[in-house]
């Protein structure tokens, strides 16, 4: 345990997952943030679209210029497999590069000091260790890695490939396997979760998924993310309203709501089945639904916009993201004319965030004089008076945080177990409650 390892994971969660692997397999290195003294740096970029590849960047970058000499600086992920030629040529600061294949050997890579790109794209297993990082409690499982959709505007499956799912039997043990670990709260993720197992011909995977999970002893909370609309349907909606076990969690990235921006997307089956899916989520009593969307994309008008921004207000989603349109080369939209300009695809940006931001407080408002279930994470970083929980629904970092301010149970209040409270307040962006149970 001499040696020393700094990992920087970016983007999504699946990076996450994929990160945690890497951990896993270097078991000889010690964690540590002094990055002027570790021996090993990894960085697991993102390369979905260009303020996240800048943000790589400027990561790699950052640590090399405050790294001691003889340490190894490695690139990892999906930014070095999508450019893999180019960034190899011209990033001389980096050591070792790496892409979307080679997590589960990285300590080989280490070792040898050598630079590798497998053809095929890793999907972590049951059999796959992992190092979980950031909770005791909580931790994700990747369903699939690759994509069979085909959205305009997304590069992924140019270098991540086609849907690629894990037997459900691997998930199931992954599962069982994490509960032996104390973990009892799961994220279940992919690229495109509801298309689970339709590689296999299996068109019900997440039924089943939700059907097995439900027998395993030990998990207390669950939730889906990442549904696709084209592969979503009415029964998997009604699956996941009737489960004991998994939350009425909704995540769906719609994209868009005009019919005619959906088309030049290449989203799914159109408007009409997008709101006939959202009314159903909506109709799910106790739902939290959350979307995202993309402004500015080629072909979008004023009035598709407007179209866009009505549709945000009127449903009142609990939580919404907005993603200003990135032009990445290799995919359709690249090619595409109508091109909206910069500088109103930002005014549509912050005209729909703050839109987003009233939905959102609206959310939270609801949420006063409530009574339900939360997890204690911790002390807040507010005050040392105040503990920061979340509600057992939500997902983790993504949703919020709730200052516990009061406990009428007595005694010492464990961090990373459940508790009913009552929610007493909205200040600002945070809910404010008191532990009952």
């Amino acid at each position: 345990m001499n040696k020393t390892l700094h990992l920087v994971s970016l983007g999504c969660t699946k990076n996450l997952i994929d990160s945690e692997v890497m951990l896993s397999r270097l078991k000889d290195y010690k964690l540590s943030d002094d990055i002027e003294n570790v021996d090993l740096i990894i960085v697991n970029t993102c390369g979905f679209i260009e303020s996240a590849k800048q943000e790589s960047l400027n990561t790699l970058l950052d640590l090399h210029d405050r790294r001691k000499k003889d340490s190894v600086l490695v690139m990892a992920g999906c930014l070095s497999e999508r450019y893999k030629e180019e960034l190899q040529k011209e990033l001389i600061e980096v050591d070792i590069f790496t892409g979307v294949g080679d997590y589960d050997h990285i300590e080989k890579l280490v070792e040898e000091k050598r630079s590798e790109f497998s053809p095929s794209v890793f999907l972590a297993s049951d059999s796959d260790d992992r190092v979980i990082t950031g909770s005791s409690y909580h931790a994700y499982i990747k369903l699939s890695e690759g994509c069979n959709q085909v959205c305009s505007f997304c590069a992924i499956p140019s270098f991540k490939g086609k849907l690629y799912s894990r037997t459900l039997d691997s998930t199931v043990k992954e599962v069982k396997h994490l509960v032996t670990q104390g973990y009892f709260d799961f994220s279940f993720v992919s690229q495109d979760s509801s298309s689970y197992m339709r590689d296999f011909g299996i068109n019900d995977g997440l039924e089943r998924l939700i059907d097995a999970v439900e027998k395993i002893e030990g998990v207390k909370s669950a939730r889906i993310l990442y549904l696709y609309p084209s592969t979503t349907t009415l029964e998997l909606i009604e699956k996941i309203a009737n489960s004991k076990l998994f939350h009425s969690y909704f995540d769906m990235p719609l994209q868009h709501i005009n019919s005619k921006v959906l088309r030049i997307m290449k989203r799914g089956k159109g408007e009409e089945k997008l709101r006939e899916l959202m009314d159903a989520m909506k109709k799910v009593p106790n739902n939290f639904v959350r979307s995202t969307f993309i402004v500015g994309h080629p072909g979008e008008t004023e009035a598709d916009f407007e179209e866009l921004c009505d549709y945000v207000k009127e449903y009142g989603f609990d939580r919404t993201n907005v993603f200003s349109y990135s032009d990445e080369e290799g995919t359709g939209a690249f090619k595409l004319e109508e091109k909206v300009d910069q500088e109103i695809i930002d005014q549509r940006a912050e005209i729909l965030g703050d839109i987003i931001s009233q939905t959102t407080h609206k959310s939270l408002e609801a949420e006063v004089g409530k009574t339900f279930e939360i997890v204690v994470d911790g002390e807040s970083d507010e005050h040392e008076y105040l503990l920061s929980a979340r509600k057992l629904m939500w997902a983790p970092d993504i949703d919020g945080e709730i200052y516990i301010n009061d406990n009428e149970i007595g005694g010492q209040i464990k961090f990373g177990h459940i508790y009913t409270a009552k929610i007493t307040e909205l200040v600002g962006d945070k809910l404010v409650g008191t532990i009952i149970k």
